[in-house]
């Protein structure tokens, strides 16, 4: 499927989250999709990394997940990890629709408790759910981080105090540097250090 046919899908997906969301009371029957400023952005910071394993926490209907298929190397994919049976069932859907349903894998289930059973090296983790168990979470796959990995977690101008945990466990890192991008809800970015996981070599020059 080309280029222009993923962005007709999500141009869709948009206007009808948005509308769905509008309307919608139930806080579970909303889509609470990224937008469309931050999915670019992380399409930015992704693509060029080439990743082979991305993991997302949170499909929703699968909108962003669709960002991050078309971010992923050639052979790579995409993990996504949601508790509603309904929406990962879009989700399917949507990526089918989209031609990226192969280059995905998607889990129901507890995310802290399906995280535990994930294998690494994972290279790109995006954070877009529950953010008060995302600390619980971000342990349990710092082992399994590759050498160049990049964390990104949205929501952090919108729900700062939900938040507010990540962030800290992020500072805790200290072979990673942050920051926070103020575009849509606010995104948080962290990337592991070119040289962190690099024996040092002072004095061994000869």
């Amino acid at each position: 499927m080309s280029d222009s046919q993923v962005q007709t899908i999500l141009k869709e997906l948009e206007f009808w989250g948005q509308e769905n969301d509008r309307v919608q009371t139930d806080r579970s029957r909303k889509m609470l999709n990224l937008d469309r400023e931050t999915a670019e952005l992380v399409r930015a910071l992704v693509v060029g990394r080439q990743p082979r394993r991305i993991l997302e926490i949170g499909t929703s209907n699968g909108y962003s997940t669709i960002w991050l298929a078309t971010s992923v190397a050639p052979d790579g994919r995409v993990t996504s990890i949601d508790h509603n049976p309904h929406k990962l069932q879009m989700a399917k859907e949507n990526l089918k629709r989209a031609g990226l349903l192969g280059r995905t894998e998607l889990l129901l289930g507890n995310a802290s408790e399906v995280v535990r059973s994930i294998d690494g090296p994972i290279d790109v983790v995006f954070f877009d759910a529950d953010r008060l168990s995302a600390p619980e979470q971000l342990a349990l796959l710092v082992p399994k981080l590759s050498v160049n990995a990049l964390l990104l977690a949205d929501n952090v101008l919108s729900h700062p105090e939900q938040i507010a945990g990540y962030l800290a466990a992020i500072h805790e890192l200290a072979d990673f540097e942050h920051t926070i991008v103020p575009v849509g809800k606010g995104l948080s970015v962290a990337y592991r250090l070119a040289d962190a996981m690099t024996p040092a070599c002072d004095g061994m020059k000869t």
